[in-house]
Formats: structure tokens, C-alpha cells, sequence
């Protein structure tokens, strides 16, 4: 019964995270374009978080080892809440840049201490179902956040300050909890070179991901104003591309475990190119139009990191994964890095369309790389199973491990009976 409530307490703090800390961004790029903010800044604000982002990830196992998983959240909550209450005591683009900064560390840090802790409470006969919840409440929470911001006035402190109770609010379930704490993991060494070792195509791949997502969910609102949405339709789009990416999860990873991933990479790269022209030319089809092709633009980049990950475990050691997992999430924060505030500075200077161009560069550099990869070497003939990869903390790599480790095993099971079975 404790563990139960313990995995509860650990879904409940995810949920009211996602909703506090994934509504900042579209918050804060609406508000910006109320305040008058630049297009450059609006992206900046976006870049600036994914660079908290990294800061936490590298930073919160080693905090989590000094002071143990709930005071490790509650440092990093903290760090979160203040970065948004800091955005009602000025107007300034770079201030908030630097409160950005504060609310990417805390989400980095935040969903760390909860993967740690759900890794070690899981066994193998619940590990299914434990992370199959925790996947879900993740994504509920994440449509959530983008639905949140129809209802919250832009650059007000009323907004502002719900989205920091919500994140204060995080704390009490792992607090509350009478189970105990976790043995703390030994951080995973950062090693970039690993993930190109393994894959260099699942390198460009999380990239190319990176890319897509962080651009269209920091400057996706800016693009939503351009083509003539109100704040409500600006919530719905962005929450279109979340759903379109979370209905994409289960077709295309039973296409990726059936055929080989680097042409279904291929063929969902081209598939992304053309949602994108669609989405530039739904601009002038009315608001359904606008949100049925963020939905089909969501369904083909979402789960371009997923597959990436996979193919990359494909030639990694069960050994290699938790590190593997880490590296991948390093090259993903570099493109979130660079990317919102990349497309931000296209927009003002091209228009709106220029983010799908943007992004849709990006993907034909992906297939180009990808047909050049083929011609390298074959794939191996056992492969992990896809497994959807939140893009969360350098630790996710703990819980897909095992994941992926008793697939394999349980594929050679099936070979190595199969004949006795015949005969």
C-alpha cells in the first residue's frame, strides 16, 4: 500500500509541475508580445530556459547525493517559484531571461528527483504499469499547461503568481508521503561522445527534435498572433501539437519495432516537411484549419526523439544506456538552446512562415544524413523495443534501461524456443 501511495504522491507532484512550470513558456511569449517585447527577446526567453534546462540536469544528481531527493526538490521548486513571482517586479526582457533561467533549472531538477525516486521504487512486475502512468499524467499535464493559458490574462501578476502556487503546491505530495526516501544514484557521467560512438544519426536526430519542439512551444504563440488567433486559440494551438504528438506515440513506435528506424526516420522527415508547408498554408484556411495542422505537425515531430533513442540503443550495452540516455538529452538541450531564439530572429525578419521553414530545413538536413547513414553499416539483428523518451532529465535513461534490457531478453527467449516449439 505505501509504495502505491508513494508512486501516487510522485504522479501528483509530476501533474501539478507540468501544469505550473509548461505553462511559463507560452505565458511568457504572449506577455512579452503584450509588454512589446521584440520577437529576438520573446526567443531569448525560450532559449534561456532551455539553458536552465541544462543547468539542472547536470546539477540536480549532485545536489540530490548532498542533501537527499525531498530537499533536492524542494531547493529546486523553490528556484522555480521565485523565477516566476520575479516576473511581476519588472517589465525587463533581460531580468526575465535570467528568471528563465531559474524556472528551467527547477523543471530539470524537479523531474530528476522524481525519476530517481520512481526508478528505485519500481519492480520489475510493476515497472509497466508505473511508467506507463507516469507517462501519461506527464503528457495529461503537459496539454493541460497549454490549455491553462486560454484563462490567464498575459503580464499579469495574478497569472504569474497561480503559476507559482501550482509549483509550490508540487511539493506537498513528496512531502506528505510517510514512504521512505530512495538510496540516492550515482549521477551518470556526462558523455557526449557516447551518443555519437553509438548513433551519429540519432545524435542529429534528437537535434532535429529539439529543433521542432522548442521552437514551435517558445515561439509558437508569436506565430499564432501573426496569423490572426486570440489568446484562447493561441492555448489550443499549442495544445493541438501536444496532442497530435502524444496520438502519435503508439503507430509510429509499432512502426518503428517493425521496420527498420532509420527509413522510418527518413519517411517521418518527409512526412514533417509536408506538415509544415501545410501548416504555412493553413495560415489562410480559418482557425480549424490552424489547429487541425498543428495537430498533424505535432504527430510527425513528436516522436522523431523517441525513435532516435532507440536507434541508438540498438547499438548500445545495457551497461551504455543510462549514459547513453544522458548524452542524447545533452545534444537535445543544445538544439532547445539555440533554436527558439534562432526562429524567433527568422520570424521578425521574414514573417510568421519562417518558423516552419526553419524547422522544416532542419528535417531535410535529416533525411539527406540519414540515406548517407545507410550506406555505413547494417542495423543489428536484436533491437530494443521503442519505448517513448520524455524529454525530462539526464536520469530518464534508468527507467528505460530495464525497459528495453527485458524486451531483448524476452525476444531471444522467444528464438531460442521457437524451434524447439516446432519440432
Amino acid at each position: 500500500m505505501r509504495l502505491i501511495i508513494s508512486f501516487t504522491s510522485l504522479f501528483l507532484s509530476v501533474v501539478l509541475l507540468q501544469l505550473s512550470t509548461g505553462g511559463v513558456g507560452p505565458l511568457d511569449a504572449i506577455s512579452g508580445l503584450t509588454l512589446g517585447f521584440t520577437t529576438a527577446q520573446i526567443g531569448l526567453l525560450g532559449s534561456a530556459h532551455f539553458f536552465g534546462f541544462f543547468i539542472g540536469c547536470w546539477w540536480a544528481p549532485r545536489l540530490m547525493g548532498s542533501v537527499g531527493h525531498s530537499r533536492a526538490f524542494a531547493v529546486c521548486t523553490a528556484l522555480g517559484a521565485m523565477g516566476l513571482i520575479g516576473h511581476t517586479l519588472t517589465d525587463d526582457p533581460r531580468i526575465w531571461a535570467l528568471l528563465r533561467i531559474a524556472s528551467g533549472t527547477c523543471v530539470a531538477g524537479c523531474y530528476t528527483v522524481i525519476e530517481a525516486w520512481l526508478n528505485a521504487k519500481v519492480t520489475n512486475e510493476n515497472r509497466g504499469r508505473a511508467t506507463g502512468t507516469y507517462r501519461i499524467a506527464d503528457l495529461s499535464a503537459s496539454l493541460g499547461a497549454q490549455l491553462i493559458i486560454a484563462v490567464l490574462p498575459p503580464a499579469s501578476y495574478i497569472s504569474y503568481n497561480l503559476l507559482a502556487i501550482l509549483c509550490c503546491a508540487s511539493i506537498l505530495p513528496l512531502m506528505l508521503t510517510r514512504a521512505s526516501q530512495p538510496q540516492t544514484p550515482d549521477a551518470p557521467r556526462l558523455r557526449p561522445k557516447l551518443a555519437w560512438k553509438c548513433s551519429p544519426l540519432a545524435v542529429a536526430g534528437v537535434i532535429v527534435a529539439a529543433l521542432s519542439s522548442a521552437s514551435f512551444r517558445m515561439v509558437g504563440p508569436i506565430y499564432g498572433q501573426e496569423v490572426g488567433l486570440d489568446i484562447s486559440q493561441i492555448a489550443f494551438f499549442l495544445a493541438a501539437f501536444v496532442l497530435g504528438g502524444a496520438l502519435a506515440q503508439y503507430p509510429i513506435g509499432w512502426l518503428a519495432d517493425k521496420y527498420d528506424r532509420r527509413w522510418v526516420l527518413i519517411w517521418l522527415s518527409g512526412v514533417a516537411i509536408l506538415s509544415c508547408g501545410i501548416t504555412m498554408i493553413a495560415s489562410g484556411l480559418g482557425t480549424i484549419g490552424i489547429m487541425v495542422s498543428a495537430g498533424f505537425f505535432g504527430f510527425t515531430t513528436f516522436p522523431i526523439f523517441s525513435i532516435s533513442a532507440a536507434h541508438a540503443n540498438d547499438f548500445a550495452t545495457s551497461e551504455q544506456r543510462v549514459e547513453l540516455a544522458a548524452a542524447l538529452m545533452f545534444f537535445y538541450a543544445l538544439g532547445a538552446i539555440a533554436s527558439p531564439y534562432v526562429s524567433s530572429n527568422l520570424i521578425g525578419a521574414y514573417g510568421p512562415g519562417a518558423l516552419f521553414a526553419f524547422v522544416a530545413v532542419g528535417h531535410l538536413f535529416l533525411i539527406v544524413f540519414g540515406l548517407l547513414r545507410m550506406r555505413s553499416r547494417p542495423v543489428p539483428e536484436d533491437r530494443t523495443r521503442y519505448v517513448y523518451a520524455p524529454r525530462t532529465s539526464f536520469t530518464i535513461g534508468r527507467l528505460t534501461r530495464r525497459q528495453r534490457d527485458q524486451a531483448l531478453r524476452s525476444e531471444s527467449d522467444e528464438k531460442q524456443t521457437g524451434p524447439e516449439k516446432s519440432s
